[in-house]
């Protein structure tokens, strides 16, 4: 006898939410057969900020390459995390690589897209601002991390300059680093989102997983 989860899944499958075959360079589709990416499955700024999560927000300023925001879509959809794109945005949101790297869980994960810094600040006006960035001199674990905090992600790659007014602005709380070994240059920038998403999660007693 299947399970109940079990039999959920089987009719998740069966009306397209979720295609068994799914194939990396294929969308998943909704309910009617039509085509889902990660545009149709935006959220606006405004239902964002009035979203209650388990998690803290990730906001990823001027991403540049689109197989780490497809693994970061990945990574949002399973811990229950709303990401945040800032323009400009290094490629095209129906971009193939987007896609393979997010597998099917466009439909699943929370993405808001802004088309400047300051549009993210205004709509989310009583979060905290949580930069990583190598200049800081706090550790990541130093800070005690709450599901209404915004935690904020240069652009890639590692040798290119973190924008400074974006990273250490008067809207910014708290800067914090990942500690690494000396002289080499950075992690991909979807690794550091996880190792930081991940540590607030714990923090928060993992709610709402299993």
């Amino acid at each position: 006898m299947k399970r109940p989860e079990e039999s959920q899944v089987g009719k998740m499958f069966e009306y397209g939410y979720r295609k068994s075959n799914y194939g990396p360079d294929e969308l998943v589709t909704d309910a009617h057969g039509n085509p889902i990416s990660v545009v149709d499955a935006m959220l606006t700024a405004e239902k964002a900020a009035a979203t209650e999560t388990v998690t803290p927000h990730l906001c990823y300023y001027s991403p540049r390459i689109p197989g780490n925001t497809g693994s970061a879509i990945r990574l949002c959809a399973v811990t229950g995390t709303i990401l945040h794109l800032v323009e400009p945005l290094g490629f095209n949101l129906r971009d193939t690589k987007l896609r393979r790297a997010g597998l099917d869980y466009h439909d699943m994960a929370h993405v808001v897209l802004h088309p400047n810094f300051d549009n993210l600040v205004e709509s989310m006006p009583n979060s905290r601002i949580i930069a990583f960035t190598a200049h800081a001199t706090k550790l990541y674990t130093e800070v005690e991390y709450r599901p209404t905090d915004i935690l904020l992600f240069g652009p890639e790659p590692g040798d290119i300059p973190d924008p400074m007014d974006i990273m250490a602005g008067p809207h910014v709380a708290e800067q914090v680093r990942l500690p690494m070994r000396p002289s080499l240059r950075s992690l991909n920038l979807t690794n550091c989102a996880s190792i930081a998403i991940y540590e607030a999660w714990r923090q928060l007693n993992f709610a709402g997983g299993k």
